[in-house]
């Protein structure tokens, strides 16, 4: 997959910009908060139809304009598709292929695969489960459509039975037979979602120790640990046994919507005994092998999104990384960096073939 021409219009602080992309490389420079990640992040709305940074899409609206437009020629290939993402401020997001609007979003994710690595995913370590699992579930939605499927059906479903919860209590009263309605769909939609996440993480654990290695020079051993209740008893039994806690506390308080990923060095929490530098190279070596794993189960290369990544290691780690990506052939590579002159040396090392813009 290569992309080969973008083109903004109203996008957070670009009011009108298009770009034609080398195959292999290409870097945006320039001064902190002109926009260069702004441009990766468009990059990314055309790969799965919102903001890594977490935004609302009707804040990445230019200020003072009534709408964002982002247009990338994309080459498969076979042909040329045109992706078209279309925010208008008083309505509802349209994602088009080849000027044919998809009925779900869910449809487009996976046509453009991408992965992208940024101080961002610092907060991978930092923050509470959820945005483990959310990262996790991204990570496999783009490889498989009927995981997302699962997916967003379950997620229906918990918010189906916890608004039935609410209403149980907001009318004093219990019918645990009206709530068992749920635990079908539930079980269904639920165990069919932990098995893939079960397989996904044993996949990818081998490649992100050795991996790891590579960046880090590291002899330390790092893995990742997969917990989730489904674990314990059979999914039935578990919404059994916490049915009065669900009743109490008016949501559903067990289930695969608790999963988290642990990450461990030595045995120990990676959070807690990972210096600044192998946490880093532990982030970045989960990042490509999210992408060798993508290209393993699609057939597809991802794009690569390199945020600001190369002021955010010392020398030594981003020779390995250079090395790395060269030697596994990772495709499309986008960069930001605010220094041009090491850029371009970083670029040479990798391939002539590219282009720096300065933004």
């Amino acid at each position: 997959m290569v992309i080969q021409k973008l083109t903004l219009l109203n996008f957070k602080n670009h009011q009108e910009k298009s770009f034609e992309f080398s195959p292999q490389i290409n870097c945006f420079v320039g001064n902190n908060g002109v926009g260069k990640t702004n441009v990766l992040d468009a990059l990314h709305y055309l790969s799965v139809g919102k903001s890594f940074l977490g935004n609302t899409d009707i804040n990445n609206i230019r200020l003072n304009e009534d709408f964002f437009a982002v247009e990338g020629q994309i080459f498969d290939g076979e042909k040329e598709n045109i992706i078209k993402v279309q925010m208008p401020k008083d309505a509802k997001k349209v994602i088009k292929k080849n000027d044919k609007s998809y009925e779900r979003m869910a449809d487009h994710i996976g046509f453009l695969p991408s992965v992208i690595i940024s101080p961002y995913d610092s907060n991978l370590i930092s923050d509470s489960g959820e945005s483990r699992r959310r990262f996790l579930d991204a990570m496999i939605s783009q490889t498989d459509s009927d995981y997302l499927f699962n997916l967003i059906q379950y997620q229906k479903t918990v918010q189906q039975r916890n608004a039935l919860l609410k209403n149980f209590a907001k009318g004093r009263y219990f019918d645990p037979e009206n709530l068992e309605i749920y635990n079908e769909p539930l079980i269904s939609f639920g165990t069919r979602i932990f098995q893939k996440r079960q397989q996904f993480i044993s996949a990818i654990v081998p490649l992100i120790q050795t991996y790891y290695e590579i960046i880090s020079n590291g002899k330390e051993k790092v893995s990742v640990i997969y917990h989730s209740d489904l674990n314990e008893p059979r999914f039935d039994q578990l919404l059994k046994d916490n049915l009065e806690k669900d009743r109490m506390l008016t949501y559903t308080s067990r289930g695969i919507h608790k999963d988290d990923l642990l990450f461990e060095m030595d045995g120990s929490s990676l959070k807690k005994v990972g210096s600044q530098g192998q946490q880093k190279s532990f982030l970045i070596a989960l990042k490509l092998s999210q992408m060798n794993r993508i290209r393993e189960l699609t057939g597809k290369t991802p794009v690569l999104l390199l945020d600001d990544i190369f002021d955010k290691l010392d020398d030594t780690r981003v020779s390995q990384l250079i090395e790395l990506v060269n030697r596994e052939h990772f495709g499309q590579i986008f960069i930001t960096d605010t220094h041009k002159e090491r850029t371009e040396k970083v670029v040479r090392k990798i391939n002539e073939e590219s282009k720096i813009f300065e933004i």
